[in-house]
């Protein structure tokens, strides 16, 4: 009966359920009524089911409707399942029906896709809602979850290969996007395992969809199983990488799994596609922890190579073309955003990670800090620095400007990365151009000239390759710059706005109304930076023509007004203005359509302009020589560049030719009259016909007329109304007509031929011998007459050194000579006074306010200028009785003689230092005179006085003569190529103004110099020769005796000084560092050819590394005959700097052998004596430091110094060294211990951290490295008690305690991983630390008993890093196992000698053993320290039986 109930249940159910899902009547009709026909024949469980609980499923691929809450629909199907009597079979019923119903693709498409909310009849569409999909709706009821799921996965396979239809779908992402996010998963380990399964067959499309589902699809308990097959799958697949670690990112790792990845991943960075980096770098930098941040990052900086992530191709070539045009602009932005520009995905990701992460950011500061070379550093590097700058999180921005700041001193960042940064993701680093623009102005500011010059970089890079509103900013920066008032600050940024209109002149026009502003700030400006703000806005206004009238207007106003005033410093402002107008105004120009056609000519009417400013600017300038002078000069560079319209240069030349007749030409007949304070005669007369008919300088008459309208102390008579011609103007004029002369008639001076030669009105030089007899007014007549005269010939030096005629260079040579001789007798004058004011020589510099005081110069003693006076009388006889000089007339004064020539060698060789402070008051050499030292042997005709036959005279460039060309070609080298110190004045110091003497040279470029020097090159080459022969064969004459009788000291200490100018100026032309630039690598080449070609004279072609070879050959070929130790730290300097040019690696024991050498060697004077004093010292110690840098293995250098060196010193006499190392004496001790010392104390640093990891093998070699450095450091610092000076003492506490914290840091980690398997020789190292630690305890007490704070200050910080060293033991005796093998103890105080200072209470210095000793008391004079003799006998027990536990654990 019961049976027979259940079964009419059964079927009364199944017809209620029948009925209730019977569709009903539909007000729509037409489709719907067409879907309910198909509904209704759907009579399978899975249709009734559905119906019942409120699905309708629709036809033709139209969406699944719902009639019912998502939430109420699942517990409905999972009711009527559970409750249905075939329950659990009506499950397979409903999946069956399932799987039949999605048989149609259109049906499963339907499935899949979101549900429809069913609207029926009066109901309102507006609460629609989103709904999940049918299946994802039957996934989350759990009964049905594990078949559908398979169900899912049998579809799957059938579009697999499909791809994404035309409706825009794609079925694979459709059926893997239903298992995410499932509010539980019944069988999770399942569902992974079918997933990886289908990873291992699938496409790669579907394997990274699968994969970067895993986190929504798995639970929190499969991340660990699942992280582990990913990492399997990430070391076969590498298409799969960015997928993978997309999924870890997600997951909950281990963090050895999460290591190990990392790893795996950091392997393969290098070889990733640009795509796949932000997604691999976003996870590495995820996964970092604090401890590893700084290895990670290093390693990640390592591998991130963005050098080979430029830009596409099409993006470079637009940037080529708007480079070419203009700047780049919007066409950069949409072409990147178009290529999808991966590397601002990197650094966002870099950018994410540092905002948010402090251990980031700090552990990306010291990853570059620790990068050591230039070629080490890399783009990502400077890119970093600029997104730490930017973000200034956890005040980064400090940090990365400090960083950046010190990286660019040293040398390791170089402009080249800059170039390479902004050149090839200009779109990316243009994101951070205001911390570009803050970084340019504080490195701007700098004092150190390599920072100045990289921030200078930053601006020209930014203005080059960025937008019109970032040029703008530039200018305006560079603007506020000039305005500032600081030196260096004005001059670079005005060098830079020079470059910019030269390279983007379009572009800066547009900006001229900024420049403009400068003119209100004047007042700040030195000559030089007034000269080239002029051209820099004469420029950008008189190129535009009529566009900037309003500017031209202001400049002129500006301009008169300054050429009106009565002060000096304004009048110069507008002679300088004045003239740099005129040169813009009245330059030719060339026909921009067709530049290869003729110069266009200016019009009258701005000819007319330009001569008329002119005029007005020589009438304001008439009253003062000075401004005259200034004027003549500012002439003869306009005239100098010939680019002067020829009208104007006609009109220049014509009138300056006249008046310099009339003003400084006299003839030679008359005889002069008039009363002056030394008689005249004509002196230096180099022309063969002694007539009456030649001309000759009026130079002293000039001198005592102009001192006359001073003083009025002498009054020639007959000369009251004659034009006041003051002789200040002389060389001026000179230029400025030598000038004129060269443009009208192309470089060919037979015009004025004969001024070369003529004489000038002077008197008798040998009036010097009886200066003490003079007047104060006599005097300074004297010596400013000398300086009118010095510089005269050096401006006939400058006019005739490139003219061809052998008789003129024979005149050249000539006045060199009268060069050097006058020199020194001018610094025997001035010797003899006092407080002397020379004549100005420059009057574009701020010598001008300072002319009123005289300069400071260490003068000769009175018994020297003695002992010179007599000299010169017996020179004098010898040169009366000789019948081969030239006679003069009206005086019968002989110019200068053979004889003359011994006698200035006999003077004082370094004459020319004693006019080191009086530079500024003579007149540059043009670096043309230069070309003198390519001169050979010259003739000349002479005309004897007896016979008046014409006799040959053989010239020759004289040691003198070479010393002065040398010495000036070192300082011009200096000034243009080296990067010299930039220090701002200090406060209440003179000013002084580091470009006077160098106008010059300044408006050559560095690259001319460097050309002109390579042409230069094989002339010094043979100097440098012969100089070396010279000091060979003194050598092989003497048998290597230096102070043999009978030697020519004055000749030998000359040569020297030749020997140590041509190796400074090798030195100073290979080290410019623009050799390095692609463009300048001709150059380079062509010197090293040079040096080259000394050895083999062949033509073959030779490579830059054989190049570099030779030269290396060449030079080191020199070391044998250095006559001083200075010497031979400039040629190793030298060497060095050639050697970087190959590979360095090749030379640095050479060079090491080399410095060793002298080291080894006895330097001694020509006098005899030993070298010595500060200056040695100094040498000294930068040979050490060359030696231990280069030296192939720098503990054993240290210990053969140390072992071998010092022993035989302490053995030696009070006076005597080492047999070894000669250098070395009780004297010089002190630079030899500073050295070891602190090289010691660098090279422990090197020795890489021991890691647990480490192979035995690199931690024996570890270990084997600091026994070695641990011995130095022994020997090194007991040494203490034999030289127990204040300065050695200092050195060792010092460096003592520099050593004791880096083998805290660095060596006792090897020590605790090390200690089981190498225990007696971590054993014997700790033993023999110990003793060198009881001996700095010796030595803070004995810096105590001194009572020098100096050496105390050490003493606190060195006693708590014996401290911490003790603990440290202690610490790493506690894991291994063995602490009860330690123990405490308080030393006694001790001195250096190790007697105990009896300083403190009996009862305080008995040693309380204890491990935590109190300190009361003699806390401070105690130490604590470990007993390392009972540790070694209870140590091997303790191990062995730590072990034996360990083992049967």
């Amino acid at each position: 009966m019961k049976k027979k109930r259940s079964s009419l249940t059964e079927n009364q159910d199944d017809s209620r359920l029948s009925e209730s899902s019977r569709p009903k009547k539909s007000r729509i009709g037409g489709r719907k009524s067409k879907s309910f026909v198909q509904e209704a024949a759907d009579d399978s469980v899975f249709g009734q089911m559905l119906r019942s609980a409120g699905v309708i499923l629709q036809q033709a691929g139209a969406p699944v409707e719902i009639a019912s809450d998502q939430a109420v629909f699942q517990k409905k199907i999972y009711q009527c399942l559970r409750k249905h009597p075939r329950y659990p079979s009506v499950v397979q019923e409903f999946i069956t029906g399932l799987e039949s119903h999605m048989e149609d693709k259109e049906n499963l498409r339907s499935c899949l896709l979101p549900c429809v909310l069913r609207v029926l009849d009066g109901e309102s569409s507006a609460n629609n809602s989103y709904h999940e999909s049918l299946l994802k709706l039957l996934l989350g009821i759990d009964i049905l979850q594990p078949k559908v799921i398979n169900t899912l996965f049998e579809k799957l396979p059938e579009f697999m290969f499909d791809g994404v239809g035309e409706d825009g779908l794609n079925m694979p992402r459709l059926i893997i996007n239903q298992f995410k996010w499932l509010d539980r998963v019944v069988d999770c380990k399942d569902l992974a395992s079918k997933l990886m399964q289908l990873v291992a067959v699938a496409p790669v499309e579907i394997q990274r969809d699968i994969i970067t589902s895993l986190p929504e699809i798995l639970e929190d308990t499969q991340h660990d199983d699942i992280s582990k097959e990913l990492n399997c799958l990430l070391q076969t697949n590498p298409p799969l990488t960015v997928p993978i670690l997309d999924a870890l990112s997600s997951l909950r790792l281990s963090v050895t799994l999460l290591t190990e990845v990392r790893q795996a991943v950091m392997m393969r960075l290098s070889a990733m596609s640009l795509e796949d980096l932000p997604v691999v770098v976003k996870f590495i930098l995820h996964s970092i922890t604090g401890s590893e941040a700084v290895e990670v990052i290093s390693d990640l900086r390592k591998k991130l190579d963005l050098e080979s992530c430029i830009l596409p191709s099409q993006l470079q070539t637009s940037q080529g073309r708007e480079n070419r045009k203009g700047p780049v602009r919007s066409s950069l932005k949409s072409l990147s955003s178009n290529n999808g520009d991966c590397v601002t995905l990197v650094l966002d990701v870099i950018k994410s990670s540092i905002r948010f992460q402090k251990t980031i950011s700090d552990a990306w500061i010291k990853a570059i800090e620790n990068v050591d070379s230039a070629a080490e550093h890399k783009v990502i590097d400077l890119l970093v620095l600029l997104i730490l700058h930017v973000v200034n999180a956890n005040n980064s921005r400090r940090g990365a400007e400090k960083v950046l700041r010190n990286k660019v001193r040293g040398g390791q960042i170089r402009e080249s990365l800059l170039r390479a940064a902004v050149r090839d993701h200009a779109v990316v680093v243009r994101a951070y151009f205001p911390s570009i623009l803050s970084l340019a102005q504080s490195l701007l500011c700098s004092a150190d000239p390599s920072t100045v010059t990289f921030g200078s970089l930053m601006y020209r890079e930014a203005f080059n390759y960025f937008d019109s509103y970032c040029q703008q900013e530039v200018v305006g920066s560079l603007v506020t710059h000039v305005c500032s008032g600081y030196e260096n600050e004005v001059d670079v940024s005005l060098e830079i706005l020079s470059e910019l209109i030269a390279q983007r002149p379009a572009d800066m026009a547009l900006y001229a109304v900024f420049v403009k502003g400068i003119l209100d700030y004047m007042e700040n400006l030195s000559p030089s930076q007034i000269r080239k703000l002029f051209c820099i806005l004469s420029t950008l206004v008189f190129s535009r023509g009529t566009d900037s009238c309003h500017i031209q207007d202001d400049m002129h106003i500006v301009i008169r007004k300054q050429l009106s005033s009565t002060v000096a410093k304004y009048k110069r402002i507008g002679i300088i203005g004045a003239v740099m107008v005129v040169g813009s105004m009245a330059a030719v120009r060339t026909m921009t359509d067709n530049p290869d056609c003729d110069q266009m000519l200016i019009s009258k009417e701005c000819c007319r302009q330009a001569i008329s400013l002119l005029e007005l600017v020589r009438s304001c300038s008439e009253s003062s020589p000075e401004a005259s002078a200034l004027y003549y000069d500012e002439l003869a560079n306009l005239v100098q560049t010939g680019k002067l319209d020829p009208q104007v240069q006609e009109w220049i030349g014509k009138t300056v030719l006249e008046d310099f007749q009339e003003d400084f030409i006299v003839d030679q007949g008359p005889e002069l009259k008039g009363t002056f304070p030394f008689p005249p005669l004509l002196m230096y007369n180099l022309d063969e016909d002694d007539n009456e008919e030649g001309i000759a300088v009026n130079l002293l008459p000039l001198l005592a007329e102009d001192i006359l309208q001073k003083s009025h102390q002498w009054n020639p008579p007959g000369q009251s109304t004659k034009k006041r011609v003051s002789p200040l103007c002389l060389a001026s004029f000179f230029r400025l007509l030598r000038f004129c002369e060269e443009r009208q008639y192309e470089g060919d001076l037979e015009e004025i031929d004969a001024l070369l030669g003529c004489p000038l009105i002077l008197t008798d030089v040998g009036v010097v011998d009886k200066m003490e007899s003079l007047s104060k007014l006599e005097k300074d007549f004297l010596c400013t007459l000398l300086f009118y005269t010095i510089n005269w010939f050096r401006e006939v030096v400058n006019a005739f050194c490139r003219q061809k005629d052998p008789e003129m260079k024979g005149k050249v040579m000539i006045r060199l000579q009268n060069i050097t001789y006058l020199q020194t007798v001018l610094e025997r004058c001035l010797a003899a006074t006092s407080s002397f004011i020379p004549p100005l020589a420059h009057f574009d510099s701020e010598t001008l306010e300072a002319a009123s005081i005289p300069p400071c110069i260490a003068l000769p003693t009175k018994k020297g200028s003695k002992d010179s006076t007599s000299q010169k009388k017996k020179a004098k006889n010898r040169k009366n009785s000789s019948g081969d000089s030239t006679q003069f007339e009206d005086g019968g004064e002989a110019e200068e003689t053979p004889q003359d020539k011994d006698l200035k060698e006999k003077e004082d060789v370094k004459s020319d230092l004693g006019l080191d402070s009086y530079r500024a008051y003579f007149r540059e050499l043009d670096i043309e005179v230069l070309n003198v030292l390519k001169s050979g042997l010259l003739t000349r005709s002479l005309l004897d006085s007896e016979e008046h036959t014409k006799v040959t005279e053989v010239l020759q460039l004289g040691p003198v003569e070479l010393a002065f060309l040398l010495e000036d070609l070192s300082r011009k080298l200096e000034y243009s190529l080296s990067i010299s110190s930039a220090k701002r004045a200090p406060f209440l110091k003179a000013k002084v103004d580091k470009h006077v003497g160098f106008s010059h040279i300044k408006q050559r470029s560095p690259s001319e110099i460097v050309a002109f020097c390579i042409h230069l090159l094989p002339a010094l080459c043979s100097h440098l020769e012969s100089t070396h022969n010279y000091f060979q064969e003194l050598a092989t004459e003497n048998q290597g005796v230096v102070d043999a009788p009978g030697l020519d000291v004055k000749e030998q200490q000359l040569k020297s000084v030749c020997y140590h100018s041509l190796l400074q100026t090798l030195h100073t032309l290979f080290s410019w560092s623009e050799f390095t630039q692609h463009e300048n690598r001709k150059l380079l080449k062509s010197a090293l050819g040079v040096l080259a070609q000394r050895l083999k004279e062949d033509e073959i072609k030779l490579g830059l590394e054989e190049l570099v070879k030779n030269s290396f050959r060449y030079l080191i070929n020199f070391r044998s005959t250095l006559p001083s130790i200075s010497l031979g730290l400039t040629l190793s300097h030298l060497l060095i700097v050639v050697s970087e040019f190959g590979p360095s690696t090749h030379y640095q024991q050479q060079i090491a052998s080399l410095t060793r050498g002298f080291l080894c060697q006895e330097w001694v004077l020509p006098n005899g004596e030993k070298e010595k004093g500060n200056k040695y010292n100094e040498t000294l110690q930068n040979l050490l430091s060359i030696y231990f840098t280069h030296t192939e293995d720098v503990l054993k250098a240290i210990e053969e110094i140390a072992g071998v060196g010092v022993p035989e010193l302490i053995n030696a006499s009070k006076d005597g060294c080492s047999k070894t190392f000669p250098t070395m004496n009780r004297q010089t001790f002190v630079v030899f211990y500073r050295a070891m010392m602190m090289v010691l104390e660098k090279t422990v640093r090197k020795i890489p951290v021991g890691k647990q990891d480490d192979s035995s093998e690199l931690k024996a070699e570890k270990l084997c490295t600091w026994t070695l450095a641990m011995r130095d450091f022994h020997i090194l610092v007991n040494l203490v008690k034999i030289f127990d000076s204040r300065v050695v003492l200092g050195v060792g506490l010092k460096y003592g305690r520099l050593f004791v914290e880096a083998f805290l840091k660095q060596g006792m980690p090897l020590l605790d991983y090390s200690f089981k398997k190498h225990k007696e020789d971590v054993q014997s190292l700790l033993k023999t630390f110990q003793l060198s630690t009881r001996q700095l305890h010796h030595m803070c007490g004995h810096s105590k008993i001194r009572q020098d704070t100096g050496l105390t200050n050490h003493v606190p910080l060195l006693k708590k890093s014996l401290e911490q060293f003790v603990y440290r033991v202690k610490a790493m005796l506690a894991l291994n196992n063995c602490q009860e093998a330690f123990w405490l103890g308080n030393l006694k105080n001790r001195d250096l000698q190790g007697e105990e200072i009896l300083s403190q209470n009996a009862n305080e210095s008995e040693s309380e053993e204890d491990e935590a000793p109190s300190n009361s008391g003699a806390g401070e004079d105690e130490d604590k320290e470990n007993k390392q003799d009972s540790e070694k006998r209870q140590e091997e027990d303790e191990d062995d039986e730590e072990e034996e536990e360990a083992d049967s654990d």
